[in-house]
């Protein structure tokens, strides 16, 4: 069992994502023949099936598409944490683009910061980049409308 938050498997097909991310951007991998967005990355486009792709830059804003509240039985770190939100973001410039994350209250604040209660189905939201205890920068989402 773990006593930290997990973080993201990095591969190479994503690594530019999280050295964005690390940046303080949001970008998405974009097929750079048909100009298709793509998440997650992968090394071929499946509109065209060109290899060739760029990082796009996204505004950072979105709605919440979807959300859960996690239960026990959770990790030691989580359920220190509990209850706290789990959300799927949509991309507003990039609407078949959705995103995984927690709504919180600062880029650094904890998983329970924000009541889920206050959580809606298309409420907007913003990203901001906290730290993982790694050291690893992660996406997270502000709601608009605190």
């Amino acid at each position: 069992m773990t006593d930290a938050l997990l973080s993201p498997a990095v591969d190479p097909d994503g690594a530019p994502f999280w050295e964005y991310a690390a940046r303080g951007e949001l970008r998405v991998q974009a097929c750079t023949p048909c100009g298709e967005l793509r998440f997650p990355p992968r090394p071929c486009c499946p509109h065209c099936h060109s290899f060739d792709s760029e990082w796009r830059p996204m505004s950072g804003r979105g709605t919440i598409w979807s959300y859960v509240v996690p239960h026990p039985p959770l990790l030691p770190a989580y359920a220190a944490q509990a209850p706290y939100n789990a959300v799927i973001v949509e991309l507003a410039d990039a609407p078949r683009i959705r995103l995984v994350g927690n709504v919180v209250a600062s880029a650094d604040a904890a998983l329970d910061s924000v009541d889920p209660a206050r959580l809606r189905i298309g409420a907007r939201v913003r990203v901001a980049f906290g730290k993982l205890p790694d050291g690893t920068t992660v996406p997270r989402w502000l709601l608009e409308r605190p």
